[in-house]
Order: structure tokens, then C-alpha cells, then sequence
């Protein structure tokens, strides 16, 4: 009888995940970073049974996808409504309200898997199968809402994997940010979205998903391990990780973290800084 599928996270060991972070971070650093890459290191970080067979095979089955789409269906649309019919119709790929409930949601090999996704990670298979095509695509970060932009932006075309891959109109493009800003449209929001920055806003769900479940402080944790790996990230990161290692009972770790940050703000913020330090010698009273 086969066993039955159960979600993850199931974390790798210390050596694979160190390799794995290791990784993470040369391709980070790389001249031009590999998006699908970063996600399958995501993946693996957060469930230890996705080993190098099953990033090989996520990585194939992109290549796969890719290749049946149409040779050169025409112009943007063209290419927004051959994704869509693929993607959307053909292989159902989509998301629901109950995938923001879902670590799974997050992690590319899952969403290959399940053919269900937040967004950003829908997008992203959006982004890998339609490129490996030869497609003009990007994704576009609208607040709230991840999309894909086939085109230039003279004749630009977004279109919505959470939606199917349902090309959407100026107007669909307003509602979504309005929805979630309440402020219109604002024509810098469809600028195309560099790989690292969509890496940082999938880390930062992750991040969102553990912090709403305080038990599993060990995934909050590693996501932000992993988003100090990325060139440019906030500083504010290191308050994070003190703040979660002095939760997770590690007092001496979390309380140099965030004296490190209390010396890098101070510069700028010497209150806060001051604060900083009264939170980490509260950290090292604790192993008393």
C-alpha cells in the first residue's frame, strides 16, 4: 500500500543544508541569477526530501512545459494567450484562497506538483516555461498581486496565473492594486521585476506564513537565513533573526544578532539602537 502524502516541511540535515545554502548564495551572487535555481534551493530548504533528483526533475519538467508551446505565436497577446491555454487551461495550473494557508504554496516543486500556488510562484512557473520558449516575459510586482508582462512597454500585456492566466485590461490591472492599496495604478508599479526581488518577496511570505504560526518559528528562521544570503537586503533582517533565535531558546546567539544590528543602526537611529541593546541584554539575563 503506498504511503500517503504528507505536506511538508521535513528539514534536510545540517551538512545538506549548509550545501544548500551555500549554493544558495553563489547563485545569488552570480552575474545573472538562475530564478528557478533559487527557488528549487528554496524548496529544499524547507522540505529535506527534495534531493538532486527531484530539483533535476522540476528543472525537466520546465523544460518539458516549454516545449510545447508554439514556435513564435506572435506578438505579446500571441504569447500571453499561448501560456494561458497551456498553463491555465490545458494543465489547470491556478491558485485558490486556500493556498495562502499553504507552506506548499511557496516552494516551486511543490507548485509543479500540485499545479496550485500563491501568485508569485505561479508566476514564476509563468516566467521559466514562457522564457525557456523564448518569450518577452517578466514578471511584474504589482502590491499584492504578482503578475506576468509579456511585450515591451509600448504594448505591454499582463496577464494573471493566479487567475488561470487570464490576460487582464488596464482596467483589471487598477482594481488589483486599488484592492490592495486602496491608491491607483502607478505606471513605475509595471516595471519588470529583477530575479532577486523576486526572490525576496517569495522569502517574504514564507516568512509571513511561519510568523502567523508561532510554532513554527524554525521556518521563519530559515527564510531569513536565507534572505541575508541575497546581496542588498535590509539590515533590519538582523533584528529578525535575534529576535527568532532568543524565541527559539538560543539567549547567546540572538543576543549577538542584535547587538550587531544595534551597531549598525546607531549611525542613524541611536534611541533605537540603545533599545536594541536592552532587548539583548534581557536575551543573555534569560540564561540565568
Amino acid at each position: 500500500m503506498p504511503r500517503p502524502y504528507l505536506p511538508p516541511p521535513y528539514p534536510p540535515p545540517p551538512e545538506r543544508s549548509a550545501e544548500l545554502r551555500r549554493r544558495f548564495a553563489e547563485e545569488a551572487r552570480s552575474e545573472r541569477p538562475d530564478l528557478s535555481a533559487l527557488c528549487l534551493l528554496i524548496g529544499a530548504e524547507a522540505d529535506g526530501s527534495l534531493d538532486e533528483t527531484g530539483i533535476d526533475a522540476a528543472q525537466a519538467e520546465l523544460d518539458r512545459l516549454a516545449g510545447e508551446l508554439p514556435y513564435r505565436p506572435g506578438g505579446a497577446h500571441a504569447w500571453a494567450e499561448a501560456v494561458r491555454r497551456l498553463l491555465g487551461a490545458r494543465y489547470e495550473f491556478h491558485g485558490t484562497p486556500g493556498d495562502y494557508q499553504r507552506l506548499e504554496a511557496s516552494l516551486l516543486h511543490e507548485v509543479l506538483r500540485r499545479r496550485r500556488g500563491l501568485p508569485i510562484l505561479l508566476s514564476v512557473v509563468w516566467l521559466e516555461v514562457a522564457r525557456r520558449a523564448g518569450a518577452p516575459v517578466y514578471g511584474v510586482a504589482l502590491p499584492g498581486h504578482f503578475v506576468v508582462g509579456f511585450g515591451t512597454a509600448g504594448e505591454q500585456v499582463l496577464a494573471d496565473p493566479f487567475d488561470g492566466g487570464r490576460v487582464l485590461t488596464g482596467t483589471d490591472a487598477d482594481l488589483l492594486v486599488v484592492g490592495a492599496t486602496g491608491a491607483p495604478l502607478d505606471a513605475a508599479m509595471l516595471e519588470p521585476a529583477a530575479p532577486l526581488e523576486i526572490i525576496h518577496r517569495i522569502l517574504n511570505n514564507v516568512r509571513a506564513w511561519a510568523t502567523a504560526r508561532p510554532e513554527r518559528s524554525d521556518v521563519a528562521l530559515w527564510a531569513v537565513e536565507l534572505a541575508l544570503l541575497v546581496p542588498a537586503h535590509p539590515a533590519r533582517l538582523r533584528y529578525e533573526r535575534g529576535q527568532l533565535l532568543v524565541q527559539r531558546g538560543e539567549f547567546v546567539s540572538g543576543a549577538e544578532e542584535l547587538e550587531h544590528y544595534a551597531d549598525l543602526i546607531e549611525v542613524v537611529d541611536e534611541p533605537a539602537a540603545h533599545k536594541v541593546r536592552q532587548q539583548a541584554h534581557t536575551a543573555r539575563a534569560m540564561l540565568n
